[in-house]
């Protein structure tokens, strides 16, 4: 299954602009002043929720907690993703102050609701300082169990493999810069991958050989190419997440600035394939140098029945100091 219509967001308590990411990621903007910007990204966040619920999504909504400050909690497809056999992943991290967002109540919490049955710890790779920030530096291929990523400080080789050899993805490595020759820090903002759509800035990657491959790999996989160029990709238009609604329509969760940076004829294609959901995140998008996708953890977990409350599965997270 390519798309879900379950998922956790996390709520932000303390938003800022975090200073341990800043040196990896180029899209966050430490040029502009925000007044109040817990506040501003606190009623984007509430009013997105609102427009994915509205659009059929079921969003599980989990605050941040003031301390210990973590100014990036509210994309938490780094740190964790859930799937369809009832594994939890748990990713390791770059930054410091963003490992503390693995949090023991955030799956005690989904294991409620959801069969959580093994959890699978890679956070153990940031003792050898390598990280893999989850479905940020994944792209995944669900039905054609592909893993996109590109090469950067947050992405590894050897998690991956580890990542692989639990789930069964095979990784399609590829290197891929911003307008200044800088590596993308996190596949997911130059790529999304839906069941038919695919929205890819194709310039990002200066290898035409590695191009073609990637092109080749989509289009064998199904799949519908949309082009973004470099202005597109800044204005977040590949940060986007595809999910389905209760009907079974492909839903595609994209920011008003994503949206507005498409052509009449490139936002024809979106609606040709998805039904759009945009929400402005202006705040968000600019300190946090992530969007719309970043802020969805899709959980594929099965959904319990009463049955399985009998035998409750309690997921334990392994501690590194």
């Amino acid at each position: 299954m390519q798309n879900t219509q379950h998922i956790l967001m996390i709520r932000p308590v303390r938003f800022i602009s975090n200073p341990q990411t800043q040196s990896s990621n180029a899209f966050q903007r430490t040029d502009i002043t925000f007044v109040s910007p817990e506040v501003a990204a606190m009623n984007e966040f509430d009013a997105y929720v609102a427009k994915l619920r509205a659009a059929g999504m079921d969003v599980t909504v989990i605050d941040d907690t003031p301390l210990p400050h973590t100014p990036d909690s509210i994309f938490p497809n780094n740190w964790v993703s859930f799937h369809e056999n009832g594994t939890v992943v748990l990713y390791p991290m770059q930054a410091e102050n963003r490992r503390q967002e693995r949090r023991q109540d955030i799956l005690a919490q989904i294991g409620k609701r959801f069969d959580v049955r093994q959890v699978l710890d890679l956070s153990r790779f940031e003792l050898d300082g390598k990280y893999h920030e989850g479905t940020g530096v994944m792209v995944l291929d669900h039905v054609h169990k592909i893993a996109y990523v590109c090469r950067a400080s947050r992405s590894h080789p050897e998690v991956m493999a580890a990542f692989s050899a639990h789930l069964g993805y095979q990784a399609f490595w590829f290197d891929a810069v911003d307008s200044t020759g800088r590596p993308i820090y996190h596949t997911n903002v130059m790529m999304g991958v839906g069941r038919t759509l695919a929205v890819v800035c194709l310039e990002s990657i200066h290898d035409l050989a590695q191009r073609q491959q990637l092109v080749q790999k989509l289009t064998d996989s199904g799949k519908v190419i949309l082009p973004i160029s470099y202005t597109q990709m800044n204005a977040f238009a590949g940060n986007v997440m595809e999910l389905q609604n209760p009907a079974g329509e492909a839903v595609l969760a994209l920011s008003t600035q994503a949206w507005d940076a498409l052509s009449d004829e490139q936002q024809q294609l979106v609606r040709q394939y998805t039904i759009p959901v945009t929400a402005d995140l202006h705040t968000i998008e600019t300190l946090g140098g992530g969007g719309a996708r970043c802020m969805i953890a899709e959980i594929f977990l099965p959904l319990k029945t009463a049955a399985d409350n009998d035998h409750a599965f309690s997921p334990v997270m392994a501690t590194h100091h």
